[in-house]
């Protein structure tokens, strides 16, 4: 028996008193994009989800193929109706059994899917303010560069701009050089380089970080660069924006008292589409 929110009820109907994702954070995940029953960027993100999936040394089942996966996920968007465009999470997560070590490395997934508004990427223009988040920092290893299931991080700097009014903050590094924001990587435009932190420094390997410094290379009178990043730097931008799959660019208008344009996220943005309807 467990005391689950003040009722004694027996183990076995509370299917997370055993769940290692959520004792020990033992779990990794891949957010995708489905649009017109295709999932956007697909062998990235399968790639990716193998490559966590070793570096936590999960054992990866003979029939995690990417046609597997492609297939579970969209047979779940169908099934909910949501096939036009859609958010899915996969959640790989090792199975019961052990404290800290586990008593197998064998593993479990889990697949959620919701309906999104917009089959293709638009850019959202309003007012989007950020800061520094200090509290905590992004340590300069592998697992932040993966997405598991330990986003503690990610919770209370989300807590931090909420009580604080802004729509995201930026994560720094043990070295305090900034990383990415909490929902995206950073990039930094400054006159005609187009800069963005270098996975070593802690940030996550994005899949849309992906797309985007390869749309950006192909731009004229841009330079694109992987590069330290200093809160310093930040003030001497001429644009800012955050990258992630769902919302593709977000352009960020305020840091402290200094404001931003919008015409390269504008572009890119554009070119973004164009790349997806061409493939």
């Amino acid at each position: 028996m467990i005391n689950f929110n003040g009722n004694i009820v027996a183990q076995d109907e509370n299917i997370l008193t055993q769940n290692r994702a959520f004792l020990y954070g033992d779990g990794v995940f891949e957010t995708l994009k489905i649009v017109n029953n295709r999932i956007l960027f697909l062998e990235d993100h399968y790639f990716r989800l193998m490559a966590s999936m070793r570096v936590v040394r999960m054992e990866i089942p003979m029939n995690f193929t990417m046609e597997f996966f492609e297939e579970e996920v969209l047979k779940l968007v169908q099934e909910n109706e949501i096939s036009a465009s859609a958010r899915a999470r996969i959640t790989v997560f090792r199975n019961d059994g052990g404290l800290y070590l586990p008593k197998t490395n064998e593993v479990s997934y889990l697949i959620q899917a919701t309906a999104l508004e917009n089959t293709s990427y638009t850019l959202n223009t309003a007012e989007y303010e950020v800061d520094l988040y200090k509290d905590f920092y992004v340590t300069k290893q592998l697992l932040s560069s993966i997405k598991t299931t330990n986003k503690m991080i990610n919770v209370t700097g989300s807590i931090f701009a909420h009580e604080n009014g802004l729509a995201n903050c930026l994560l720094v590094n043990d070295t305090k050089n900034v990383v990415e924001g909490l929902q995206g990587n950073l990039f930094m435009l400054i006159g005609k380089k187009l800069i963005t932190p270098p996975i070593s420094e802690g940030c996550l390997n994005g899949i849309m970080r992906k797309q985007i410094l390869a749309l950006a290379k192909k731009l004229e009178g841009i330079e694109v660069l992987e590069e330290i990043i200093s809160p310093f730097d930040l003030q001497k931008a001429d644009e800012l924006f955050l990258t992630n799959v769902i919302t593709g660019i977000q352009p960020i208008t305020k840091y402290r008292k200094k404001e931003f344009t919008s015409d390269l996220a504008h572009l890119l943005v554009q070119k973004l589409n164009e790349s997806i309807s061409e493939n």
